[in-house]
Order: structure tokens, then C-alpha cells, then sequence
């Protein structure tokens, strides 16, 4: 995600990453990628993965999911991926086509 963060920005999408590891975990994750742009949000307690669920609790995980929410509140989208990670392309027409974004009018990337 972190090569296309600018044309997440310009459809006004917030990209976040969630995961059920601790914050010194996402630290060194994000560092063995030479850094994010985005912010990286622990679900240690599981609670935002049952919520939304994507909680496994046979083996106490968390699935590896795209959550699109709108600004609302409101779930739109849902996928999860057994393997490999998301296309942004694909995520960026579900966003366009969802209606839970508009682009941003008058703005290139800053």
C-alpha cells in the first residue's frame, strides 16, 4: 500500500493497518520495509478483529482482511485474503465504486 499511499490520497481514503501484534511488532515490521507513511494500529486485545469478524478464535488471530468504512461509520466493503495481499487498483475502483470516497477536487499531491 505504501507505494500507491498518494492515490489513496487523492480519492480522500485514510489507509490504516490493523493488526492483532503489539506495537513493537509493528515498529519492527514497518522498519524492515524502510518505514510507512501510514499509521499502524495494534489490535492487541482483539477487539476491533471481532468486531469487524475477522477474529479466528479457534487460534486467537485475526484474518488478513481489506475493511473499506465510510465516513459514516458504516461498513461497505470486506475481503479476506487466505493468500497473497490486496491490489491497490482493485481496492481503489471498490472505493470509487462504493461511493465511500470522492476525490479530492483541486488538489495534487502534496
Amino acid at each position: 500500500m505504501q507505494a500507491r499511499i498518494a492515490d489513496f490520497d487523492r480519492e480522500d481514503a485514510q489507509v490504516l493497518g490493523i493488526s492483532v501484534d503489539s506495537v513493537p511488532c509493528h515498529e519492527a515490521w514497518a522498519a524492515s520495509l524502510g518505514g510507512v507513511s501510514f499509521p499502524l494500529l495494534s489490535d492487541f486485545h482483539r477487539r476491533v478483529s471481532a468486531k469487524y469478524g475477522l477474529l479466528w478464535k479457534l487460534h486467537n488471530i485475526a484474518r488478513r482482511a481489506v475493511v473499506i468504512v465510510d465516513r459514516a461509520g458504516r461498513i461497505r466493503y470486506i475481503e479476506i485474503f487466505h493468500k497473497g495481499l490486496p491490489d491497490p487498483d482493485r481496492l481503489l475502483a471498490v472505493l470509487r465504486a462504493t461511493g465511500a470516497t470522492a476525490p479530492k477536487k483541486g488538489r495534487g499531491i502534496e
